[in-house]
């Protein structure tokens, strides 16, 4: 009866050497795999195993290995965290361009001041648009078959053959029955009057002047030069937009 009480206490009460034997084994597992040089960062489970390890082996001091292998991991840093710089597009400057300002022409005036004025660099494509000129019907309708001769006839630039030029649309149009015999473009207005039957008319401005009539320019010093008025401009031996820069001696038409 006693030895079966004992044996009965003794399967009851816990085995320290089984605990032990345990608590040794794992924590000598523990210290090779903490001394086997791992990498800082160890899992949340190594840590819960070794604190209860720790808390199991009260009775008995941990190995000098386990408490060096327990301060590591105390003492082991954090996760290395790596900070990345924002991503810049492609093809995009990193510094500042400076305005780039416009050119300057520098010269010097008469009196030696040294002056400096904007290269002008763009094109304004506004167009400057002349008045159109009117019809008059109370003028010969051949005039403007005249004008209009001569501008098919009619060169970019001139020639110097101005009033010629304005003859021989005269007589394609039919307007004289034969060719004037002055030289001079400035003679043209005393001929085509006393000879032609023309009209000065009361104009002072070419801009006003019918489609068809003969403006004539010049000086009693100057050859001078003799054109016809268009819808859109003005035409000798050469066409252009504006009429002649020299002194307007008169607008004729034939009536």
């Amino acid at each position: 009866m006693v030895f079966s009480t004992g044996a009965r206490a003794q399967a009851l009460a816990p085995s320290t050497l089984g605990g032990e034997s345990r608590t040794e084994g794992t924590t000598s597992d523990l210290v090779q795999v903490i001394t086997a040089k791992s990498t800082p960062a160890i899992a949340k489970k190594t840590r819960k195993l070794v604190k209860e390890s720790v808390r199991t082996s009260a009775e008995k001091p941990i190995s000098l290995a386990a408490q060096k292998a327990t301060q590591s991991i105390a003492k082991a840093p954090a996760r290395a965290t790596f900070t990345m710089e924002p991503v810049r597009p492609m093809n995009q400057p990193t510094v500042n361009q400076t305005a780039q300002h416009s050119s300057r022409f520098s010269f010097r005036t008469p009196r030696g001041k040294k002056e400096s004025v904007p290269v002008i660099t763009d094109y304004y494509p506004k167009r400057i648009v002349y008045p159109y000129a009117k019809v008059d019907k109370r003028i010969d309708s051949r005039l403007v078959q005249a004008a209009t001769v001569a501008q098919e006839r009619a060169h970019a630039h001139s020639r110097s053959r101005c009033w010629h030029y304005v003859k021989d649309a005269l007589l394609a149009s039919g307007v004289i029955d034969s060719r004037p015999k002055t030289e001079l473009a400035r003679d043209a207005a005393s001929e085509l009057v006393n000879n032609y039957g023309f009209k000065k008319l009361t104009i002072s401005d070419p801009f006003s002047a019918p489609v068809g009539s003969v403006l004539v320019y010049g000086t009693a010093r100057s050859v001078g030069h003799v054109e016809l008025r268009t819808k859109d401009g003005f035409v000798s031996d050469f066409r252009s937009p504006t009429p002649s820069k020299r002194p307007l001696m008169g607008v004729y038409a034939k009536l």
